[in-house]
């Protein structure tokens, strides 16, 4: 068992260090989750909580409001504090 976790682990090591694993990383690292990612982890959204597309789209559009709300009045708040 340890002697077989231990070659998955080489083999691993040897793919992240490869060039194919080393450009995949770097892209990965360019690419921007945006709304999604500061959902996720700013806001700790982690799941959906509703079934069926109709719900799924409502719960994503309530959620994206509630976002661009929160935007906005950050962004006011800091247009007040400047004047």
């Amino acid at each position: 068992m340890n002697q077989e976790l231990t070659s998955i682990h080489q083999e691993v090591i040897s793919n992240l260090e490869s060039i194919h694993g080393a450009l995949l990383r770097m892209n990965r690292s360019i690419q921007a989750e945006g709304t999604f990612g500061v959902l996720k982890w700013n806001k700790s959204y982690k799941r959906l909580f509703r079934r069926g597309e109709k719900s799924v789209i409502l719960e994503l559009t309530l959620i994206f409001c509630g976002f661009n709300l929160y935007k906005y009045h950050n962004k006011k708040q800091r247009i007040e504090l400047v004047v």
